[in-house]
């Protein structure tokens, strides 16, 4: 089937009261994987590429494998870019046939921030492309954005409702306590402060940095409001873990596919497990 915008999924989860997985690709194992999951799990899907993935396969070669594997789907599939840095690097995933884009203006002041939402808004909407944005800072890492624990700071509800009403996004981004890449210890996510941004926002609540996070955690933020949820770092570990395992027990190994293979596999476990603890699992009936 054709890839849907990730506003159409969110809509069905907020619906329902789940939330709706957003996997990072890099390359066609992964690719494959996240269908699998999907499909095994008969759930809808996000995938998502990065200005990483971006650098590293080219925007056109993402979009060309995502297309290629949603149009052999039997559940939806959305193409997403996560954590667009610029108006240019939007247009370009626009171009290139993704479905839904994240405009990241969290690093300017508020103002500019919207101003630059709009504009992205006012380029995607009447091509039918989902607008996620992002305010506060999420710490940690994510390819070419790092994010100090001294700069990270969390969603201002109230400024939550104003910036949502002036650029007329599809779903925001929330900061709440979350971090991209390997958490040091057990994270503490700030409900309180989620349940407020949810009773002052129309749109729907994306969490990123949720690898990691536990799944009691996970599940009352579901309960609160988020309906996209943000997985890369338990992708790699698990891909990466495999296929060193599997170099490891055959260093002479030089088949490529001998060691993607498992490493896909342990990939297609590691989302599907995260696709029933986000409660999507089941959703895509018939």
């Amino acid at each position: 089937m054709p890839l849907v915008p990730v506003s159409v999924l969110l809509k069905e989860a907020a619906a329902e009261g789940y939330a709706v997985g957003a996997f990072n690709c890099n390359n066609m194992e992964i690719v494959q994987a996240i269908v699998a999951a999907a499909e095994a799990e008969k759930a809808p899907v996000i995938m998502q590429a990065s200005q990483g993935a971006i650098k590293y396969a080219g925007v056109d070669y993402i979009a060309a494998m995502v297309r290629v594997a949603a149009r052999g789907a039997r559940v939806p599939v959305a193409l997403h870019l996560d954590h667009g840095t610029s108006f240019d690097q939007v247009v370009r995933c626009l171009v290139a046939g993704f479905s839904s884009v994240m405009i990241d203006g969290s690093h300017l002041p508020l103002e500019q921030n919207i101003a630059l939402t709009r504009q992205v808004v006012s380029a995607a909407r009447p091509v039918g492309v989902s607008v996620e944005a992002e305010l506060g800072r999420i710490g940690g890492v994510e390819d070419d954005i790092a994010v100090t624990d001294r700069e990270a700071f969390f969603t201002d509800p109230d400024e939550a409702r104003y910036f949502v009403e002036q650029t007329g996004v599809d779903s925001l981004a929330v900061a709440i306590g979350t971090a991209h890449g390997r958490y040091k210890g057990e994270p503490r996510l700030d409900f309180d402060r989620l349940s407020r941004i949810k009773e002052l926002v129309s749109v729907p609540l994306v969490l990123h940095g949720a690898s990691g996070v536990p799944d009691e955690a996970i599940r009352e933020a579901i309960g609160r409001g988020v309906r996209k949820i943000n997985i890369d770092t338990n992708i790699r570990e698990a891909f990466v873990g495999a296929a060193r395992r599997k170099l490891d027990e055959n260093p002479q190994e030089i088949d490529p596919r001998k060691i993607l293979g498992p490493a896909r596999e342990a990939a297609i476990e590691v989302i599907r497990e995260k696709m029933r603890v986000f409660g999507c699992s089941g959703k895509v009936r018939g």
